[in-house]
C-alpha cells in the first residue's frame, strides 16, 4: 500500500503564508499556516483549517505558490482534540501535533520526541 502524501505550499499572495495539505480519504486535508511550520517545541504556531483540496494540488504551482516540501506522512496518534503525525519530507522527517482549539483554529506543535534515522 502506498503511503499517503503531503505537501507544504509556500504562498506569496495575497499575504505570505504556508499551506499544509495531508492526503486522507481521497482529498487533501488542509490548514493555512500564517507563520509556517514550528521549528521549536516550545513555540506553537497557529493552523487554520481550510476547505479540503483535490489531490491534483499535491503538485500544483503557479507564480504565487510553490512547493516548499513534499513527501509522505504517517499517523502516530489521533483523538477528537489532537492529531499526531510524522512528515517524511525530501530531506528530513519531523513529528508534529495538531491540537484543536475550537472552530477552524488549531495549534501546530513540533513534538519533543522526534523520529530517529
Amino acid at each position: 500500500m502506498d503511503q499517503p502524501a503531503f505537501v507544504l505550499h509556500d504562498h506569496r499572495k495575497p499575504a505570505p503564508h504556508f499551506d499544509l495539505r495531508l492526503e486522507e480519504d481521497g482529498v487533501l486535508r488542509s490548514w493555512a499556516l500564517p507563520r509556517g511550520l514550528p521549528t521549536d517545541p516550545a513555540k506553537n504556531r497557529l493552523a487554520v483549517a481550510v476547505p479540503d483540496h483535490a489531490l491534483d494540488h499535491l503538485t500544483y504551482t503557479d507564480e504565487h505558490k510553490f512547493i516548499a516540501d513534499i513527501g509522505w506522512w504517517e499517523e502516530n496518534d489521533r483523538n477528537t482534540k489532537r492529531f499526531v503525525f510524522t512528515l517524511h519530507g525530501r530531506e528530513e522527517s519531523h513529528r508534529y501535533a495538531l491540537i484543536h482549539t475550537g472552530g477552524k483554529n488549531w495549534l501546530l506543535h513540533l513534538t519533543k520526541e522526534q523520529p530517529t534515522g
